[in-house]
């Protein structure tokens, strides 16, 4: 797997140095409170603040921290070949990561300087999108030790890893319009939002255990 840099990762890295501006700039203005939101409860509501400097700053070193060890992380991995097979779906793994994060900067920003909607209308249809989008994409990811649906089971058959990445896309793809939907329910629903990711995301762990048990009865 060669090292270098493609057109491709200024797109990722314009929003990283975007959020990394727009930090320092609202760090020298004076409407910036000494205090902004970093934390919500189940109603979508403000319960917790923090300093200035690290609200500004935490969300942009996390996200290119993210970003730069999912850039690396494939020339440690022992499978790192496969890499080359999905390198579009894998950049777009990481783009997503990227917007995801650079969106809950900005609301979290625009909370605490001008006020804004609970969160719940910003987390919801967010973390459905992407849940819906990784759906799209969990077919195109080839067997590796860093993303996908990592068992014991994917991780030592490539038909089993094949079968529940087929089968995760449907899960995933399900999960994010269910959980999008819990949005015109009440606020105190919250906690359905959460149940139907968790139930989304353990679904294809335990569908990869019956899988290769079932393909391991067939050879036999």
């Amino acid at each position: 797997m060669k090292i270098g840099f493609a057109k491709k990762e200024i797109a990722p890295l314009f929003i990283i140095l975007l959020m990394v501006i727009i930090a320092f700039g609202l760090y020298q203005a004076p409407c910036t409170p000494d205090k902004l939101p970093t934390h919500w409860n189940q109603q979508g509501e403000i319960d917790a603040y923090s300093s200035k400097n690290f609200a500004l700053f935490f969300f942009p070193v996390l996200t290119l921290a993210m970003y730069l060890l999912m850039t690396f992380l494939p020339f440690i991995d022992p499978l790192r070949k496969n890499y080359q097979q999905f390198s579009l779906a894998y950049f777009l793994i990481r783009f997503v990561l990227v917007l995801f994060f650079a969106f809950l900067y900005f609301y979290t920003l625009w909370a605490g300087i001008y006020g804004a909607p609970k969160i719940n209308y910003l987390i919801i249809p967010l973390i459905s999108l992407l849940l819906i989008t990784l759906g799209f994409l969990m077919p195109k990811i080839k067997k590796n030790y860093f993303v996908g649906i990592r068992t014991p089971w994917t991780l030592q058959s490539e038909d089993v890893w094949q079968k529940t990445h087929q089968f995760a896309s449907k899960t995933f793809i399900l999960t994010g319009i269910l959980s999008f939907l819990t949005i015109f329910t009440k606020e105190s629903a919250f906690g359905f939002f959460l149940a139907i990711i968790l139930v989304g995301a353990f679904v294809p762990v335990v569908y990869s255990y019956f899988i290769f048990k079932k393909l391991k009865l067939f050879n036999k």
